[in-house]
C-alpha cells in the first residue's frame, strides 16, 4: 500500500512531543462525504461506531454532515455522543446492572436523544421496561459473539412483543466477514442477510412493525448497501462502519480505491535508536500503536523501505529494506496503525493538522471509561463508612 505524505506533513512536527496522535480534520470531512455519496446521498442510512471517531469534535463533525444516528459501546462514548451532536445512540454492547442503570441515568438526562440498548433474552427486558430507552434485539450472525441464535424465532418474536412500543428494531454485526476478496465477502454477507430477513418477516407476520434493521460493519458494508431487498423492506435498513472515518491500513486494503477514502488519522513518532545496521527504534511501542491485529503493527507513510517489527510497550524496532535510507535518531515518522479504533483510544489528545500546519488540540473525549463508581455510590459508600466509624466509636469494650 503507497500513500504519499505530502498531505500529512507537519510544519514545525520536531516541536511536538511524541508519540503523538495527529487528526485531519479536512480528510475525516472527505471520507464522511465519500461515504455519502456511497449511500446516494442518505445520511439517514449510516448508524457509525463512534468507537472509532471517539473525540466530541469529530462526532460534531458527522452531526453537521447530517450523520445523526450512531452507535457505541461504553457509557462514556454514549454520553459524549449525546453531547456531540448525536440524536439516536444505539449501546451496541450488552448492558447489565450498574452499567445499565448508568444507560438510564444518561438517557434520562438527554430527553433530546432517542437512546436504546440490545438485548438477546427476556431476562434482560426488566433493566429497561417502562423507561425513555428503546430496544434492539441483538442477533447472533454466525459470529458468536453475542446475540440471540437466529434459529430462536419464536424467542426473538417473544422478546420483541414483551418489549412492546420500546421495541426499535433488529442488531446483526458481522465482523467476521472480512474475506479479502469482495465478491466472496459480498456472497457471505448476502447469505447472512437473507437468512436476517427471514427473522425480519417472522416477527412481523407475528404482527409487530420492525422500525430497524442495523447490520454491516467496515469490512461488510459494502455488501449491505448492494444487499437489494434492504431497500424495499419496510424498515429503515442502516450500516454500521465507523472505521471509515479515519481509516487504517487494514480497511484501506478491504475497500475498493475507488470508494476514495483516505488515511484521517496517524501516530507521529521519533526514532531514538539504532541498535543495528539495519535496525531503527522509534518510540511508538504498543501504548500508543495498538497491536491488538497483530504485527506489523503499522505502516510508514511514504517509507516503504521500513517495516516495523514486533513491539514493546514503548518501543517499535523498524527494520530498514535493504537499499533503504535509515533514518536519523531525532527523525520523526507518520505511522498508520494496522488497527485505527484502539490506537486512538490510547491518547488523552489529538492534534488537528489542515494545510501542513497545526490548527488546534482536543480531547479524546470518549477515551477509556467513566468513573466505575457514580456519585451515588461514592455517597452510599461515605455514609456506610460513617456508620461503620460510629459503630466502633460507641461500641462497648
Amino acid at each position: 500500500m503507497q500513500i504519499s505524505l505530502d498531505q500529512y506533513r507537519v510544519e514545525g512536527i520536531e516541536s511536538i512531543i511524541t508519540p503523538a496522535l495527529l487528526i485531519y480534520p479536512e480528510l475525516v470531512a472527505a471520507n464522511i462525504e465519500a461515504m455519502l455519496r456511497l449511500m446516494k446521498g442518505d445520511a439517514n442510512r449510516w448508524r457509525p461506531h463512534v468507537k472509532t471517531s471517539k473525540l466530541g469534535y469529530v462526532i460534531r463533525q458527522m452531526a453537521d454532515s447530517g450523520v445523526v444516528n450512531v452507535k457505541c459501546s461504553t457509557t462514556l462514548e454514549l454520553s459524549t455522543a449525546c453531547a456531540s451532536g448525536a440524536r439516536d445512540v444505539l449501546v451496541a454492547y450488552a448492558m447489565t446492572g450498574a452499567n445499565a442503570r448508568r444507560v438510564r441515568e444518561i438517557a434520562a438526562a438527554n430527553p433530546g436523544v432517542k437512546v436504546s440498548v440490545l438485548v438477546e433474552n427476556e431476562a434482560q427486558l426488566p433493566l429497561w421496561l417502562g423507561s425513555p430507552v428503546g430496544i434492539h434485539i441483538d442477533v447472533n450472525s454466525g459470529m458468536n459473539r453475542t446475540g440471540i441464535d437466529q434459529d430462536r424465532i419464536h424467542e426473538i418474536v417473544a422478546i420483541a412483543r414483551a418489549a412492546g412500543p420500546q421495541f426499535r428494531g433488529l442488531h446483526w454485526y458481522d465482523g467476521h466477514i472480512s474475506a479479502a476478496n469482495l465478491t466472496e465477502r459480498e456472497h457471505a454477507a448476502h447469505t447472512g442477510y437473507t437468512r436476517l430477513l427471514e427473522v425480519v418477516r417472522s416477527v412481523e407476520t407475528a404482527g409487530l412493525p420492525v422500525p430497524e434493521v442495523i447490520s454491516s460493519g467496515t469490512p461488510a458494508f459494502p455488501a449491505g448497501l448492494s444487499f437489494q431487498p434492504f431497500e424495499h423492506g419496510a424498515f429503515v435498513h442502516r450500516v454500521s462502519p465507523g472505521t471509515v472515518v479515519y481509516n487504517d491500513f487494514t480497511s484501506l486494503g478491504q475497500l475498493p480505491e475507488e470508494y476514495g477514502f483516505l488515511p484521517a488519522a496517524l501516530i507521529v513518532a521519533t526514532v531514538v535508536s539504532h541498535p543495528l545496521p539495519n535496525v531503527i527504534t522509534c518510540d511508538g511501542g504498543h501504548k500508543s500503536v495498538s497491536a491488538d491485529a497483530g504485527v506489523p503493527t503499522c505502516i510508514a507513510v511514504g517509507r516503504p523501505d521500513l517495516t516495523p517489527l514486533k513491539p514493546s510497550e514503548e518501543h517499535l524496532p523498524i527494520e530498514v529494506q535493504a537499499g533503504g535510507i535509515v533514518p536519523e535518531i531525532g527523525e520523526q515518522l507518520y505511522l498508520l496503525p494496522r488497527h485505527i479504533c484502539p490506537s486512538v483510544n490510547n491518547f488523552d489528545e489529538a492534534i488537528l493538522v489542515a494545510g501542513g500546519r497545526i490548527i488546534g488540540i482536543e480531547r479524546v473525549t470518549a477515551r477509556g471509561h467513566e468513573s466505575p463508581l457514580t456519585a451515588a455510590a461514592v455517597s452510599s459508600a461515605q455514609a456506610a463508612e460513617a456508620r461503620r466509624q460510629d459503630r466502633e466509636k460507641h461500641a462497648v469494650p
